[in-house]
């Protein structure tokens, strides 16, 4: 290709800073080699000049090349997510761009296996190959995914490679000879007192059970029971054998390996590049230039492929073979921006920063000043288990804060596990509302897959003769809050309003500010704020805030919205709410001096016919069923939030005379603080989905109405590193 076809004017990029980059085997560094040469070849003299060279470094490992970057004798690597992280975290170097594959920025952590009587809930004693240490797919999600399930066990009084040892008979993990030598016994690298010689279990091509393909070729020899990599790497096993390989999927089957999107054990980011922060804009014109020049579609890729190493004896040299493209990073984006914050807490979950005081503790979420005093009452009743406090703003906050991994922990309503759900928290118990808690036989715990429902009803005062559901229009509303499945969720799908029943959309905000000539909807604004009041005193907030300082939120403050406050102003001729615990705060609304003399007499039921009952016949009078509140979390911290919430009931039942009483409320002037007041026990559901607990009826009712409702908190969740850049 002569020279003349490329000047100067092609690569605004170029820039005389020389580049170095870092290689971890022979094979790496002699496609390094070639893509110098090939720069060399296409650029004409001056643009090599102006380019300086690409020379190659030659590193024992990328935690050697990590080091060799941050003392300024190389430039440039490619990690592993899990090694970006703590390239960035523990070196200070920085992320300038991240691999992209044909289905985007993500990879799949898969358990591939030789024997299909293997089963993923009994790898116990067995032996496993890992593509290395902190790998995402090789480490970081199948690990995270046992300690899930429970199924590995960790004690936190010592690094996790210590009860993973114990966990599998013997282990290849490359990366671990340092730290965890103990993980290294089935790896075949070379041994060697000179540091530079010796590659057993180290991340480098020259350990042959480096990486996704040293993890299959593990596997293949008989060395290992399973292997744990990511979905890329099954493209690269031949057709004729693909038979003699299954996946272990999470529910204790197998599958064959062209079912990896629905049998893996979790999601995360691929790989990326780092360097110093010095030279970082250096760095990413480098990458733009060679990705310009030798990428998938470059000008000059018939010299040198930039994603393809098959000349040069190994898999997956400098990028992963199966890259796409490269996505150059901006300048100001955060390291949990580019890897996404799912990951970066299982990270902290997992012990890559060391361990902290958080680890020893359970982090609770408070929305409300309340909530606040009733959390701080439990963490004096349980003084075993260290729990700590933490206020958020709503439900919607709480999870945004267990994402971002300021919290641990938060109960849920049906409409906001949902959320939870779709933003990758997993559910840790669920609160029962049966009447007995009897554990079966031989158990401590209840253990049951029937969790009772609480129902929704619309409730009016009994003097308001001419209220009926139907003739709604114009009317003041009271709603528990938004996204609450009875205040929000079940009242649109039912005919409020005759007249307003002819378009019928499908978002509930709509419907309610259609409806309703005004009403208290906390969360909301607009006219579904007016009726609203805010909070005094310790628990001063203004109107219509989503929590319980806003006297007029929950089921609590929609009743109290009905009857209005103490001076008769502020009121609604309709409240939505649940009925578990309506007859006890018709009660408390005289007992905590709210208002005088109300009675469960002077209420009535709105039924969707249009008849109006008395509060009794709730059961043939309500506007749907509501499944009952989840508990839920990070899935690397199921294991011990569960152990924290089962050690508090145990001990609080022990202790029955107790002033504290983790399912009541009234004490702190709400209901339903931190749970719901209907609660018996909690009942064990991490091993199961939460689209199972919603049941179908309400995950499609809720998916539909999300489909056509503006959400903050989804909009968030929904912020997916594996397709943004």
């Amino acid at each position: 290709m002569p020279c003349v076809e490329w000047t100067t004017k092609h690569f605004p990029y170029l820039t005389a800073k020389k580049t170095r980059w870092c290689t971890v085997s022979d094979a790496d560094q002699r496609k390094c080699a070639e893509l110098a040469k090939a720069l060399v070849a296409v650029l004409p003299p001056a643009a090599v000049a102006a380019f300086a060279r690409l020379s190659c470094v030659r590193a024992s490992s990328t935690a050697d090349c990590i080091n060799q970057i941050k003392a300024n004798r190389a430039d440039i690597v490619t990690l592993d997510a899990g090694e970006v992280y703590s390239a960035v975290k523990q070196f200070d170097l920085v992320a300038v761009a991240k691999e992209m594959y044909s289905e985007g920025g993500c990879v799949l952590s898969v358990a591939v296996v030789t024997n299909s009587s293997l089963d993923i809930r009994s790898l116990q004693g067995h032996r496993s190959c890992h593509s290395g240490l902190r790998w995402t797919a090789g480490w970081s999600l199948p690990l995270s995914f046992l300690l899930s399930r429970n199924y590995l066990s960790w004690s936190k009084e010592h690094p996790l490679s210590q009860d993973v040892g114990a966990f599998f008979n013997a282990s290849c993990v490359p990366g671990a000879a340092a730290t965890a030598p103990d993980l290294c016994a089935l790896c075949r690298g070379q041994k060697s007192f000179i540091r530079q010689k010796n590659y057993f279990c180290e991340t480098s091509h020259s350990e042959p059970f480096y990486n996704n393909q040293g993890a299959l070729r593990c596997l293949r020899s008989g060395a290992g029971d399973v292997a744990f990599v990511d979905h890329l790497a099954l493209e690269s096993i031949e057709a004729s054998e693909r038979d003699q390989f299954r996946l272990l999927c999470p529910d204790g089957t197998n599958a064959p390996l062209s079912h990896y999107s629905s049998c893996h054990l979790g999601r995360g980011p691929g790989g990326g590049v780092v360097t110093r922060h010095n030279i970082r804009k250096v760095v990413r014109k480098f990458i733009t230039t060679i990705q310009l020049l030798f990428g998938r579609n470059g000008k000059g890729r018939q010299r040198f492929q930039l994603f393809n190493s098959s000349s040069f004896g190994e898999k997956d040299l400098l990028f992963r073979d199966m890259t796409d493209k490269l996505v150059v990073l901006p300048d100001d984006v955060d390291v949990s921006q580019v890897l996404g914050l799912d990951y970066v807490a299982l990270l902290k979950g997992l012990g890559h920063e060391g361990s902290s005081l958080e680890d020893s503790v359970v982090r609770w979420c408070c929305i409300s000043h309340a909530e606040q005093k009733k959390c701080e009452q439990w963490a004096l009743s349980i003084k075993s288990d260290p729990l700590v406090c933490v206020r958020g703003v709503s439900m919607r906050d709480c999870i945004k804060k267990i994402k971002k991994d300021e919290v641990d922990a938060v109960s849920l309503d049906a409409t906001h596990s949902y959320v939870a759900g779709k933003c990758g928290l997993i559910p840790v118990v669920t609160e029962y509302y049966g009447r007995t808690c009897a554990p079966a036989e031989g158990s401590a715990h209840l253990e049951t897959d029937v969790f009772p429902s609480v129902v929704g009803v619309a409730v009016a005062k009994r003097s308001s003769r001419n209220i009926f559901m139907g003739n709604l229009g114009g009317r003041r509303s009271c709603h528990s809050h938004l996204y609450s499945p009875a205040g929000w969720l079940l009242p649109y799908t039912h005919t409020l309003s005759l007249e307003h029943n002819n378009s019928a959309p499908c978002d509930p905000n709509q419907v309610f500010n259609e409806v309703f000539w005004k009403g208290c909807l906390p969360g909301s604004q607009g006219n579904l704020c007016k009726v609203c009041m805010g909070g005094t005193g310790e628990a001063a907030t203004k109107r219509c805030s989503d929590n319980h300082n806003e006297r007029y939120y929950g089921n609590m403050g929609a009743l109290r919205c009905l009857v209005g406050d103490p001076n008769g102003k502020s009121y609604g001729d309709v409240a939505f709410l649940e009925q578990h615990s309506l007859h006890t705060n018709i009660l408390s609304l005289s007992s905590s001096g709210w208002a005088e003399g109300w009675t469960p007499s002077d209420f009535e039921l709105l039924c969707v016919d249009g008849r109006r009952a008395a509060l009794s016949e709730w059961e043939s009078c309500n506007l749907g069923t509501v499944p009952p509140n989840t508990i839920m979390t990070r899935p690397v911290l199921a294991a011990r939030v569960y152990d924290f919430l089962m050690k508090s009931q145990e001990t609080l039942a022990a202790n029955p005379n107790s002033e504290f009483k983790l399912f009541e409320s009234h004490q702190y002037g709400e209901s339903d603080l931190l749970f719901k007041d209907a609660t018996r026990c909690f009942v064990h559901t991490s091993h199961v989905e939460y689209r199972t607990i919603l049941g179908e009826e309400f995950y499609s009712h809720v998916e539909n109405v999300f489909n056509c409702t503006h959400s903050d908190i989804l909009e968030f969740c929904n912020k997916d590193v594996c397709s943004i850049f």
